[in-house]
């Protein structure tokens, strides 16, 4: 596995995939749904339905743009409440409709600001988190690059999570951690290390599930190839989990989330 500095270097490189490049070349027949249906649309969250190995299914992605405009009009990744409220609207019409549920995880985190806390940021997240944990679907996170405090965590309860080999997740920014502990953003490095957020050390405390190797030296190096091989896990996944019974399905995510930490 990679330094953490080579990490975060990746999940930041320009050319690295995001989870609606993801959506486009894994799901061809993807259709949009926008809107939480109370406020408005955040294009942080790109969400809707298709179909996976003749199988509908809900995806759900966290957007990171590529450029300064795409950035500015994702909010850099950081979903606002609508955002949230957008992914379970989406997740409990995949509940209605028996359809299983693939989450796409990349954000800095949730959005920061007084909007958003007027609007319920922490109230949005939690219920993402409370719902999710009961949904009566299969749902299969993959942290894809950059998992960043509770704006990840709001979709990352799963049956089954999975990371790219140069993902990470972790309460807080290495950079904010690193700012709030030494008054010194410039020791991210250090903090990173301490924090224990590597795909690899995620996979050790059973965060995560499996880890997928990445292509070369990064999945911006052969993006197709990685979108390939991920289509492959979810494939898998999703076949391995259609077969369980709802009840046990349920019982299961919950016992998980209880184990984590023991």
């Amino acid at each position: 596995m990679p330094d953490i500095e080579t990490v975060l270097s990746l999940i930041r490189h320009r050319g690295r995939p995001n989870a609606k490049e993801y959506i486009e070349w894994i799901f061809p027949d993807f259709l949009a749904l926008a809107g939480d249906r109370l406020y408005g649309e955040d294009p942080a969250v790109f969400g809707g339905v298709a179909t996976l190995d003749a199988y509908p299914v809900t995806v759900i992605g966290q957007v990171r743009g590529r450029s300064l405009e795409e950035n500015l009009r994702c909010g850099f990744s950081m979903s606002r409440p609508e955002g949230y409220r957008k992914a379970l609207r989406l997740m409990k019409q995949a509940e209605k409709f028996r359809r299983p549920v693939v989450c796409l995880v990349d954000t800095l985190g949730a959005y920061p600001g007084r909007d958003a806390e007027e609007r319920g940021q922490g109230g949005a997240i939690a219920d993402c988190l409370q719902q999710a944990m009961n949904l009566r679907t299969p749902i299969i996170s993959v942290l894809i690059g950059e998992g960043g405090s509770g704006g990840a965590l709001a979709l990352c309860v799963a049956d089954e999570v999975a990371a790219l080999e140069n993902a990470t997740l972790s309460v807080i920014s290495p950079k904010g951690c690193a700012a709030i502990l030494w008054k010194d953003s410039s020791r991210e490095g250090e903090a990173a290390r301490l924090l224990r957020m590597t795909a690899e050390d995620l996979q050790s405390f059973g965060v995560v599930d499996i880890v997928l190797p990445e292509p070369g030296e990064g999945a911006h190096t052969a993006p197709q190839q990685m979108a390939s091989r991920l289509r492959c896990y979810l494939i898998h996944a999703l076949r391995k989990y259609r077969k369980v019974p709802v009840g046990r399905l349920v019982r299961r995510r919950n016992v998980r989330y209880r184990r984590i930490g023991e």
